[in-house]
């Protein structure tokens, strides 16, 4: 997305402004936006890359979508994408649909033959089955919302 400098660090990588700024976005969305009540400090942070979009707004850099990418074995047997969210501001521009492709592409070459296993908000299954997730389980009540599981099947090349 033009204006869109992207971030894709290990959690050590990642600056103190940049921890900060992650955090206050997904406590933003997770747990004011959807009044959810939840442990977003999981113990996940540390293992994982993160994806950041940073862009311009009111005159200031500032974080506008993140996602984190878990490794296998932590979450699930297959890597995870999960804490995907967007800033208010930058909803609606296609942030989000470039967030989850870029995470998408960038956990299959991190993870190659894993496959990618997500636990995703139910009303939000046609988006992510756009990027080639197929629900796998019944819904699930988390946290007070409804959620499935979906798996994006291990990428092989014919050669």
């Amino acid at each position: 997305m033009s204006g869109t400098e992207w971030q894709w660090a290990d959690f050590d990588q990642l600056g103190n402004r940049d921890v900060y700024a992650m955090l206050a976005l997904r406590q933003q969305v997770f747990v004011v936006e959807q009044a959810c009540l939840f442990q977003d400090i999981d113990q996940a942070d540390q293992p994982s890359r993160h994806l950041l979009a940073w862009q311009v707004h009111d005159g200031v850099r500032q974080l506008a979508a993140y996602l984190r990418c878990v490794p296998p074995g932590i979450k699930f047997a297959e890597a995870s994408i999960g804490r995907v969210a967007s800033a208010p501001w930058a909803r609606g521009s296609g942030l989000g649909r470039e967030l989850v492709a870029q995470g998408v592409q960038r956990t299959l070459l991190a993870f190659p033959a894993q496959g990618i296993r997500i636990g995703a908000q139910r009303y939000l299954e046609a988006f992510y089955a756009s990027f080639g997730f197929v629900t796998c389980t019944a819904p699930y009540l988390e946290d007070g919302i409804w959620h499935i599981d979906m798996l994006h099947a291990v990428q092989t090349s014919i050669s």
